[in-house]
């Protein structure tokens, strides 16, 4: 996947999620340990979104390539976030979701870790 049509499926994802009621906040967060795709509020919730791509089912599709190694590198750098900006991870509600594009059908799939 080029870096075009990764920008084009977390913008998807933003239009998607957003009409959902969500809060954009950061794009593509960046840490030593990984990359988070988008940080956004649902209501007093913060939540990670992991965005996966594919343009067909050849291959898999989408949701099944985020792995139990991802997520733990997800939940790791989710965590630094935290504390990087000054979020509590005690009294902050949180959670991780994934946004699935395969084709032109997203799904989403809430609270995965």
């Amino acid at each position: 996947m080029s870096v075009r049509q990764g920008t084009a499926a977390e913008n998807d994802a933003i239009r998607f999620l957003t009409k959902q009621g969500l809060q954009l906040i950061e794009t593509n967060y960046r840490t030593r340990g990984g990359e988070l795709d988008l940080l956004m509020w649902d209501q007093h919730t913060l939540v990670c979104i992991e965005v996966k791509y594919r343009r067909h089912g050849r291959y898999g599709y989408a949701a099944e390539f985020v792995t139990t190694k991802k997520l733990q590198r997800i939940r790791a750098a989710f965590e630094r976030y935290l504390l990087d900006n000054g979020h509590s991870p005690v009294s902050t509600a949180v959670r991780i979701d994934v946004i699935a594009i395969d084709g032109g059908t997203c799904q989403w799939i809430k609270n995965v870790v």
